[in-house]
């Protein structure tokens, strides 16, 4: 994950004063006499230009010492594809292998640089990188299933096997050849009432599930592509689509349970303590002694702890049910804020 390039500052503050949708994700407004932050489209009365600071990303101006606003709720990201790029969005689904150049894209009415920009603020990575990593991600499907090198190329859209192997040595860091054995983990970004996140499957089912804003999420990423030996790359997929679907209905209220099939590399104790957290039921919640206690090892709280630190796929694998022994919160990666909502959802409090 990289961090987003802002706007050119002379055009962030008209954008802003004409409450702008088609900027939403491309960066956001602080307000320096109110300390809070706002989507670009946001309605509320404008400060003057002089108190107002620009970030690529809600999680810069967080860490900046800002907190959302709560008209425009610049974390819930209600719409997270602006009408503009959609059409863009459907057609590269429609052609994975076609390769857009910025001047397909001015002939199809849009701007190559803020296509771009909201790629890098939502995506972390250009249009460009993302077409080429669901090509990629494409071709090791392929590969996986058997199929030639040359011909897997030339349907993901390389001209040459040389410039296929160059480019899949860059992504997985092995020849086509190699490619054969290695698992893929599409990724794809979830909006939710909380905030944005991350999620990746694989064929089996659903490996991760992470708020963007999550500070050890580079961390998490790049432990799940050595566990499983994996390349991440863009693009939708099945168990990610079931994924959204059923998180729409447990932040709505509706779902209590998810079913879907899981995937969960780790040590035997890291798997026997997200097995235990599976069965702690909706709305009730324990302590990491308590844990430690059902799994046959009572002095070991600090190592339920550590182990549901670790857990990678967020709210499927309830985590945020597990609380001190004093009744406290206590930590939560995705934020102790986060953890309450998720808590008071789940007790009919929210």
């Amino acid at each position: 994950m990289t961090t987003a390039e802002l706007p050119p500052r002379a055009e962030m503050p008209s954008a802003f004063l004409a409450s702008d949708a088609g900027y939403d994700g491309v960066f956001i407004t602080a307000v320096r006499t109110t300390g809070i932050y706002c989507l670009p489209s946001c309605s509320a009365r404008k400060p003057l230009t002089k108190n107002i600071e620009f970030f690529p990303t809600s999680r810069d101006a967080t860490f900046a010492g800002y907190r959302p606003c709560k008209r425009c709720r610049p974390l819930e990201t209600p719409k997270p594809t602006p009408d503009w790029l959609a059409p863009l969005l459907a057609e590269v689904d429609e052609q994975p292998s076609q390769r857009w150049r910025d001047s397909d894209l001015r002939e199809s009415g849009l701007a190559s640089e803020r296509v771009r920009r909201w790629f890098v603020a939502h995506h972390g990575m250009t249009f460009h990188a993302y077409q080429r990593g669901r090509r990629l991600g494409r071709a090791l499907t392929h590969l996986s299933r058997g199929d030639a090198p040359l011909a897997t190329g030339m349907v993901a859209g390389w001209e040459s096997a040389s410039g296929f192997a160059s480019a899949l040595m860059q992504l997985a860091g092995r020849s086509p050849g190699r490619s054969r054995q290695t698992t893929i983990v599409h990724v794809e970004r979830i909006a939710s009432p909380l905030g944005p996140l991350i999620a990746g499957a694989t064929d089996e089912g659903v490996c991760l599930l992470e708020f963007a804003e999550r500070r050890m999420l580079e961390r998490q990423l790049n432990t799940l592509q050595r566990r499983l030996d994996a390349v991440l790359v863009p693009g939708r997929h099945e168990h990610l689509r079931r994924l959204a679907e059923q998180l729409t209905e447990y932040f709505a209220g509706a779902r209590r349970t998810f079913d879907l099939p899981l995937v969960t590399p780790g040590t035997d104790w890291q798997r026997q303590v997200w097995q235990e957290l599976l069965g702690i039921p909706y709305g009730e919640t324990t302590s990491y002694g308590a844990l430690a206690r059902r799994l046959g090892r009572p002095t070991a709280p600090r190592a339920v702890a550590r182990a549901n630190g670790d857990n990678r796929i967020a709210i499927v694998i309830p985590c945020h049910r597990v609380i001190a022994a004093d009744g406290s919160l206590s930590g939560y990666g995705g934020g102790k804020w986060r953890k309450r909502r998720m808590l008071e959802l789940e007790s009919g409090s929210a």
